[in-house]
């Protein structure tokens, strides 16, 4: 468990410097912008890397907290496809679903982290997916003061690629790639 806890303090101490020290964080980016990013993104790879490692060696005898509702593997496909529709639309030129959600990164990842939540309810599982929605919900709530405006809608297509990617992206990792790597069905 301490690999994930790790993971969890890097990935999560690294993306929550803007939420809590905002100033240094532009005090880094003013100075020396590349090795921010350098930093920024070697430690959210180690995070990452040490949270889905620490993940996979604890979750086989990591205790059950609670029982899943018998729909929630169901109900988590339906919003793991969504939130993988919406991530890719986070980074394509803005088209409807950027413009409406504003923070479609942020959304994803609630959703995301709701959906596994419902379908697991051992204790790897409920630090991993609760961290990142505890994460997605506070940022969020951070976003919300400083005002950014919606994107304007730059290209409608932007929508239906993202739905295609979203897709795409579903049927490799949260259909086949998933139940290969962690012998888990979102089926079953």
């Amino acid at each position: 468990m301490l690999v994930l806890v790790v993971g969890l303090v890097i990935f999560f101490g690294i993306h929550s410097v803007r939420i809590a020290a905002g100033s240094f964080r532009d005090e880094q980016i003013a100075t020396n912008e590349r090795r921010w990013k350098g930093l920024y993104s070697l430690l959210s790879i180690i995070g990452f890397v040490l949270i889905v490692w620490g993940w996979s060696l604890y979750r086989p005898n990591a205790p059950e907290i609670y029982e899943p509702p018998y729909w929630g593997r169901h109900v988590a496909s339906v919003l793991v496809l969504a939130a993988f529709v919406i991530l890719a639309a986070a980074y394509l030129p803005a088209g409807s679903i950027k413009h409406r959600l504003k923070h479609p990164m942020l959304v994803g990842i609630i959703l995301w982290a709701i959906g596994h939540l419902l379908a697991n309810g051992d204790l790897a599982s409920l630090l991993v997916f609760g961290a990142f929605l505890v994460y997605a919900i506070v940022d969020f709530i951070a976003v919300i003061p400083r005002g950014d405006p919606a994107p304007a809608v730059v290209r409608p297509r932007s929508d239906l690629i993202a739905v295609g990617i979203g897709l795409v992206a579903f049927a490799l990792f949260g259909l086949w790639l998933h139940g290969w790597l962690f012998g888990v069905s979102p089926f079953a």
